[in-house]
């Protein structure tokens, strides 16, 4: 697949000395969803900014459909949508104004009949008269995504769209990202709602401390990094496990009461048959079972934490 936004290298660095970016590297299909993940402060926004050309970088490039965005910032900044954290309109405008003015200031004709299009996507043509000022926090949140779409990008960025808004709009925004993927929209989508991520993205991103920790596809990346248990809801409470299951991947849960088999998801066995008939031959019933699978936030908070942790020094390095 072709990459329509390429970051090679990429570094900030700020008067303070802060580092917030660490030579990033990254490519961006055409039509994809991506989703970057990190705790507060990894870096999500700074990376966003320099390739919206809001913040400038302090090395490497960046290209967004062709276009670096430094060198030729107004041809790239044309195909690029952006959906800030922060709401920062127009008070005074009406809603239509405030769209027109925006398609303007990407150098596009004007087309009221695109702007209808959008504000009725979002549930806003009923407010297009109205005044910011006079909105909802939440419709507020929805000009916000109308003004950066006004000017029909081909790469929309999403900053945390859904932090503090409520369900109604959250339920409408994934409709809209669903639709504009499918008239292939590149969408980059940075989040704290995991299960949004885990939903919508075709891959996954996580940074941490102005580093990417990995780029992986999401149906790979769960596999990978994914863990299955198997819990058995046993007839009679164990107070030890015998000794012949030293060395298995087996835990007793629930004051005894359970058994938990940890399992990884890849392998072509999952050991389940033979503890299953190891268990029959101790005379070890149950009653119940079922299985759970790793979540995408298990497998964030796992991978951040390692990120975090010092790399443990080799024996020649004592």
């Amino acid at each position: 697949m072709s990459a329509i936004i390429d970051v090679r290298a990429l570094t900030k660095t700020y008067a303070s000395g802060f580092q917030a970016l660490k030579g990033i590297d990254l490519q961006i299909h055409k039509g994809e969803v991506f989703a970057l993940l990190g705790p507060n402060g990894a870096g999500k926004t700074t990376l966003i900014s320099i390739i919206c050309g809001i913040v400038n970088p302090s090395g490497g490039t960046v290209v967004a459909d062709g276009h670096d965005v430094v060198r030729d910032y107004r041809a790239a900044r044309r195909r690029i949508g952006l959906v800030p954290q922060e709401l920062s309109t127009d008070a005074f405008e009406t809603v239509w104004a405030t769209l027109r003015f925006s398609r303007g200031l990407f150098g596009r004709p004007p087309d009221d009949a695109h702007l209808e299009k959008v504000l009725r996507s979002l549930s806003l043509w009923d407010k297009k008269d109205t005044k910011i000022s006079a909105l909802s926090g939440g419709m507020k949140r929805r000009v916000l995504i109308a003004k950066a779409l006004a000017h029909e990008p081909e790469i929309l960025f999403l900053d945390e769209p859904t932090a503090g808004v409520d369900v109604e709009l959250r339920h409408d925004m994934w409709q809209l990202v669903r639709q504009l993927r499918a008239d292939g929209v590149t969408i980059i989508l940075t989040t704290h709602y995991i299960e949004e991520a885990e939903e919508m993205a075709d891959r996954i991103g996580v940074i941490n401390h102005g580093e990417l920790v990995l780029v992986e596809d999401k149906a790979t990346l769960m596999r990978k990094l994914g863990r299955k248990q198997l819990t058995l809801s046993l007839q009679e409470p164990l107070a030890t496990l015998p000794d012949d299951f030293a060395g298995l991947p087996l835990d007793l849960a629930d004051d005894g009461q359970s058994l938990v088999y940890t399992f990884d998801v890849q392998s072509e066995e999952t050991g389940i048959g033979p503890l299953l008939r190891r268990l029959n031959a101790h005379g070890i019933d149950f009653r119940d079972l079922h299985s759970s699978e790793s979540s995408l936030e298990e497998i964030f908070v796992s991978l951040v934490r390692q990120a975090r942790e010092p790399a443990r020094p080799r024996e020649a390095d004592r």
